[in-house]
């Protein structure tokens, strides 16, 4: 068992304390938050320094607000620490440039929270989207005021630009970008187009002041249209192919504008029923555990962060 600790009880800090408690990887040793007195059901896991919490761990999860991370993840990697840090990476670039340096001199493992990655819906598409040519990315929250720290590019569409990018395997070549903030002083909403060098474009879509949460994507690539509800855990795939035998008269059947007839197929995948935050957990501590590159790694919270930034200064 690893042994592990969380600074930072917030609302996801508070999540990750109890799916630790639950752990098959890792042993709960404690917490550490600077502005939260311990309860009497977890007085024990309290510690009320930092760095005797640091010094009696192994992996830390750090769960602070976004201005936190660095100068935490910092303190616990030079101590020889693997970390998991909440997302977005770090506030600025050279912060998390510095963060992937420093893990890499002390062989500290570090994992980003892009907890998308881990959803069942797209893990089921690992072997399914190859190469995709156009992607649409939605993804609107009710107003909250927790994580209005950072604009909704951090907040939220981070999620999907990492996404984006674990799919297509190349550089932003243009990006063009709209934002309005309309309660907090950091945009509420926004909308980026980014082309990349090998011709996919990405286009996101990002609100923290909708009426409804919606987890869209959407990718077309040849041959084959794939739609991801994240937030539904749902799955749909339609594929077309060439038709060989034209002998099932329910087929559906299309003929293109040079006479070739190809078939539309319907596939559903089955979703497991998994919690995407345990089953991040579980990948966290194999990448320690085997020593292997996290499925996450500081490297793609650090390319995720420099998107999302690229997206802000055209906005502004």
């Amino acid at each position: 068992m690893i042994k592990a600790g969380v600074i930072g009880i917030g609302h996801l800090g508070s999540i990750h304390l109890k799916l630790l408690k639950e752990s098959n990887f890792f042993k709960l040793i404690g917490y550490y938050d600077i502005n939260k007195k311990p309860t009497n059901h977890d007085k024990l896991l309290f510690f009320d320094n930092i760095n005797e919490l640091i010094n009696s761990i192994e992996a830390v999860f750090i769960c602070t607000n976004t201005p936190n991370h660095y100068k935490i993840a910092k303190k616990c990697i030079e101590n020889s620490k693997h970390v998991f840090i909440e997302k977005p990476i770090t506030e600025t670039v050279s912060q998390a440039t510095d963060l992937v340096n420093l893990s890499k001199r002390n062989n500290s493992k570090g994992q980003v929270g892009h907890v998308e990655r881990f959803n069942s819906a797209f893990t089921c598409l690992n072997d399914i989207i190859k190469n995709p040519k156009f992607i649409e990315c939605h993804r609107l929250a009710e107003f909250n005021p927790r994580g209005n720290d950072v604009s909704v590019i951090l907040d939220l569409m981070i999620h999907d630009i990492d996404i984006v990018l674990s799919l297509v395997k190349s550089n932003p070549k243009d990006i063009n970008a709209n934002g309005v903030c309309v309660i907090n002083e950091t945009p509420d909403i926004c909308n980026a187009r980014v082309e990349f060098e090998n011709g996919c474009v990405a286009n996101f879509t990002a609100s923290r002041i909708s009426l409804k949460n919606m987890r869209k994507t959407r990718l077309f690539q040849s041959n084959s249209y794939i739609s991801i509800d994240f937030l539904e855990k749902k799955t749909e795939i339609v594929e077309i192919k060439d038709v060989i035998k034209n002998d099932d008269k329910y087929a559906m059947v299309i003929e293109n504008s040079t006479g070739k007839k190809k078939e539309i197929f319907y596939n559903n995948p089955e979703i497991e029923d998994k919690n995407a935050i345990v089953e991040e957990h579980n990948a966290f501590a194999k990448s320690i555990l085997e020593g292997s590159t996290p499925i996450v790694s500081l490297e793609d919270g650090l390319n995720a962060l420099k998107l999302a930034n690229e997206i802000l200064k055209k906005m502004k």
